[in-house]
Order: structure tokens, then sequence, then C-alpha cells
């Protein structure tokens, strides 16, 4: 798994494109004072025994705690590396983080999955504000 984190003043989004026939119908949000996580599944973090999915939670909610917000964004980013999860392999690992996440007392948001979206979003100029992990 590879994850770019970003500390967001202002996040939002619009679908445009959808990419996966079975993405569910979307809509447009916008949010303020939030991690973002662009999320890259590769196929060896959605094995049982893979720790991918823990160090995604863990390493939110430390960037969370680091800026005092409770809102975290999953965004699937599959253009961090030439390997890419299975689609609703992937859904369902960022279903689960996102649904461990929600369930330590934050907000959770998933951007449409499946779906091109039009992104806009401040990062203040911070060396928290972005991070890059790889597990």
């Amino acid at each position: 798994m590879r994850v770019l984190l970003w500390y967001c003043e202002r996040f939002s989004w619009v679908p445009t494109m959808k990419t996966l026939e079975e993405a569910e119908e979307a809509t447009s949000e916008s949010h303020e004072k939030v991690v973002v996580a662009f999320v890259h599944v590769e196929p060896n973090d959605v094995t049982v025994a893979s720790s991918a999915e823990t160090k995604l939670v863990k390493n939110t909610k430390w960037l969370a705690r680091k800026w005092k917000t409770k809102k975290i964004i999953l965004h699937s980013f599959s253009h961090l590396a030439e390997e890419k999860a299975d689609p609703g392999l992937a859904k369902a690992l960022l279903d689960r983080a996102a649904e461990r996440i929600q369930n330590a007392g934050y907000e959770t948001f998933q951007t449409p999955y499946g779906y091109f979206n039009n992104l806009e979003f401040r990062a203040p100029g911070h060396p928290l504000a972005r991070l890059y992990k790889s597990f």
C-alpha cells in the first residue's frame, strides 16, 4: 500500500467520469479541517495476513491527532505504483478501514469509488501537511 496523507484546510470533490460500471451513484461534497488519505491498494494488501489496513488506520488517526481534527477522508488513488489490487477487494479494504476509523471516534468519508473526480483542496505550507507512506 502506498498512501499520500494530506492535512487540508478545505477539500471538495465533484464526480466527473464513472470508471467502474458497478460504481454507485455519486454526489459532490466539501469538508474543512480534514485529513485526506490518497490510498493506492496493491495486490498483497488484500490478503488475510496483510497489515496494510491497520497501518492505514493508525497513520490517518495519528495525523488527525497532530492537526486536532476528527475528520478523515479516504480517497482511492491507484496512481502511486504499477500493481493494483482487484477493485472490489480494494473497495472492501477501504470500507473496513473507514469503519475502524469511525469506531475510534472519527468522522469518516470516502470520495466516490469508481469515479474520476474534480478535486479542490487547500493545504497549509507545513511539513506535517503532506506525508508519504509505503507499507
